[in-house]
């Protein structure tokens, strides 16, 4: 940085108030890095040392949407009511019994060294940005201290700990608000992604591919490059507040993360006994053993702006905190936390330079939600699954509460990584995952299901794996437009299975007046190819028929080894079918006034205003977008739906991200992501990417300073 600004800086900084020893030490780093913005608004962060690339990385992510880092360290550390109110304090209480601040300042002094470095310009980096922001007003973290970065390690859209109900937790440690009285997931547009690797012996050139395509609530992830003179050269989504790339590459390799179908939460119910105030026990074998009991305080945020706080007994047993009851059981929650091991893991990745050193990092077995699909430039692909998967007795149905006072049912350490089903350099050249089970992910070369315990998958199959294996078995001589193509085929899986069984409805129904209503529906259907279009009617009446049918899929009456799409094919009633379309029919004449109304006018892409929860406005500007919801086999997933006021369809989630990777001597890169990378509403990089995205036009990633050359719009220091 030069002089002038240094000093001129130093002045603006005094009145945010940080101690001298802090400035001093935070403008010595930032010269130590650059910043470069692309035409697209991306940050290319150089650092002389990978903590320098820390500091400088968060100060871009900050620049570009600082509420969204504060919004997700507030889930993190269990802090929302502060900000949101008392309505939030459930969701902060569940959070609290695993992430104890206490707890985490003793993990980062306990950290390796190289660990606790960049903890500290990861902070500095944000406190850096605040003092040097004053106009930024952070609703809660006003300052941000190394161990917070401990609490969200790990850069899914939801972590484990979400898994734990909200209505169940509330009703055993308090009164439940009516707002979280539990309904059927209706709503549970899919947010798992989805990954693809084609090895060198399927793509034109001989130079392997990987697709990266995240599924998750629009803008959850910044765009950016991280290198540093000490040999980091990452590129790829980082998550809102993390200092590594969760999804994306280096010059050697590549890691596409997917939910996961792998189970690693378990319920454990508990027989106990109240011996005394704070004295309760349960029964495990032989024994009676205390519950560890905790107290939580939670503040939240009053109607006039003031604190209040709430105090819980919090209790333990050795499977992990109880979260709720069934009945007079209690039931205990397991799942992993790891925060130190967690984000050593994400962060190494990130450096790995070949497969066995990306082995060599899973070895922490300290990722339990996510598979990853891996390619690099030698020429191998892989599938593999979470690493911390607990050992189990599979004669116990873990997809329910077990008996947890038989010790039979208790963990029994992790899996070793050479037990876990895995694909490497498949014969058949290519591999995927779509957040179903591993075994088709390659085809003829997949795992086999009854090698393996049943808890190694609970997600089963689903459309969009149905679509992917149809294409990649086909698939010869790929190029990256043709790993595009796949990745955007409009082909809607599911209903390959259920318009004929309408058809047949309407044939043998007991109802003739509704089949005769229904005619010219039903033929347009028939005549579909079952291609999203945006000019395509029969597109929107599918989707209609579809949402309509949902909610009897995922309800309660499905038993659970039924998928919700086999359900609809084999267990749905074929009358109920037929009212499901009559009311698709007469909610389209309702809402557009008929029924016949072609895609592109229903579902749409729209983003107004900086808003984490937007509001959706048919009167303002919005985008058609061809694409539809990964639900129905969808690859490239767009999750839209009416919101209160609107006719139209608006996405909130689905493809965040694309990008497709090819590996060789060098490597190279396309992209889009949804809307643009800022989330200042002011900003030429707020929605700029918006067409691209619809359209599904990637567009070339600068990796290589010569690639950057003549795209650059701005090169600075963090403070300038």
């Amino acid at each position: 940085m030069r002089p002038f600004l240094l000093a001129s800086l130093s002045v603006a900084l005094l009145g945010a108030a940080p101690v001298p020893t802090d400035l001093g030490r935070w403008q010595t780093q930032a010269a130590r890095v650059s910043i470069t913005r692309d035409d697209w608004g991306i940050a290319h962060v150089r650092g002389r040392s990978d903590a320098d690339a820390v500091f400088g990385a968060i100060y871009a992510q900050a620049e570009d949407d600082f509420p969204r880092i504060e919004a997700n360290y507030l889930t993190a550390l269990g802090r929302t009511a502060e900000a949101e109110g008392e309505a939030a304090i459930w969701a902060d209480l569940r959070q609290r019994l695993w992430i104890d601040p206490i707890a985490l300042q003793a993990e980062y002094r306990r950290s390796p060294p190289w660990l606790r470095v960049l903890m500290d310009a990861w902070a500095d980096g944000l406190n850096f940005y605040l003092a040097r922001h004053p106009t930024e007003k952070p609703r809660v973290l006003t300052r941000f201290e190394p161990w917070m970065a401990l609490s969200f390690t790990e850069g899914s859209i939801g972590g484990d700990i979400e898994k734990v109900d909200l209505a169940r937790l509330a009703a055993f440690y308090g009164t439940p608000a009516p707002q979280l009285a539990r309904v059927a997931e209706v709503d549970a547009e899919p947010r798992g992604s989805n990954g693809i690797a084609i090895g060198p012996k399927l793509s034109a050139n001989g130079r392997p591919l990987l697709l990266v395509n995240p599924h998750t609530s629009f803008f959850f992830r910044s765009e950016l490059q991280m290198t540093s003179d000490a040999g980091l050269n990452a590129y790829g989504a980082s998550t809102w507040g993390q200092f590594f790339i969760y999804q994306g590459w280096n010059d050697r390799v590549g890691w596409m993360h997917t939910t996961s179908g792998v189970d690693a939460v378990d319920e454990f119910a508990l027989d106990v006994t109240r011996r005394g105030p704070d004295l309760i026990t349960y029964r495990f074998g032989r024994e009676n053993r205390p519950l560890e009991v905790s107290s939580v305080r939670l503040k939240f945020r009053k109607p006039d702006g003031s604190l209040g706080e709430r105090n819980f007994l919090t209790w333990r047993s050795q499977h992990g905190p109880v979260t709720h009851k069934i009945g007079a059981k209690w039931i205990s929650t397991a799942l992993m936390h790891r925060p130190v091991p967690a984000l050593e893991q994400s962060w190494l990745r990130t450096r790995a330079r070949s497969y066995p050193e990306f082995l060599r990092v899973a070895g922490r077995q300290a990722n339990s939600s996510n598979n990853t699909v891996y390619a690099d430039a030698d020429g191998h692909t892989a599938l593999l699954l979470p690493q911390f998967v607990p050992l189990r007795d599979d004669r116990f149905d873990y997809r329910r509460p077990v008996n947890g006072s038989d010790p039979a049912t208790a963990w029994r350490g992790l899996t070793p990584l050479a037990k876990l089903p895995a694909v490497t350099d498949p014969a058949g050249r290519w591999l995927y995952n779509a957040n179903d089970a591993p075994w088709r992910a390659a085809g003829a070369g997949s795992p086999r299901a009854n090698a393996y315990p049943r808890y190694m998958d609970q997600a089963g199959a689903n459309p969009r794996g149905d679509h992917a294996i149809a294409l990649l078995g086909k698939a010869r001589a790929l190029d990256w437009q043709g790993l595009r193509a796949i990745a955007y085929d409009p082909w809607l899986s599911a209903f390959a299975g259920l318009i004929p069984q309408l058809i047949s409805v309407r044939e043998y129904t007991a109802d003739p007046a509704a089949a005769e209503r229904l005619r010219e529906p039903i033929a347009a259907l028939t005549r579909w190819d079952q291609r999203a279009a945006a000019n395509s009617t029969a597109t929107t009446l599918a989707m209609f028929w579809a949402d309509e049918m949902w909610p009897e899929a995922v309800s309660n009456q499905r038993p659970p080894e039924l998928t919700p799409w086999r359900w609809l094919e084999t267990g749905m009633p074929a009358g109920a079918k037929l009212a499901a379309l009559e009311r698709a029919v007469a909610r389209l004449k309702r809402d557009f006034g008929r029924w016949d109304v072609p895609w592109g006018e229903v579902n749409r892409f729209q983003r107004n205003d900086a808003a984490i929860v937007q509001r959706f406005d048919d009167a303002k500007p919005s985008l058609p977008v061809p694409f539809a919801s990964a639900r129905w086999g969808s690859l490239a997933s767009f999750g839209a739906r009416a919101y209160p006021g609107t006719r139209r369809w608006y996405g909130t989630s689905g493809n965040s991200f694309v990008a497709i990777v090819e590996f060789g001597p060098r490597v190279r890169a396309w992209a889009v992501t949804a809307g643009g990378e800022s989330g200042r509403p002011g900003s030429p990089h707020f929605a700029n990417q918006a067409k691209r995205y619809a359209a599904g036009d990637l567009r070339p990633v600068y990796f290589w300073p010569d690639e950057l050359a003549g795209h650059v719009e701005r090169r600075y220091r963090p403070g300038e």
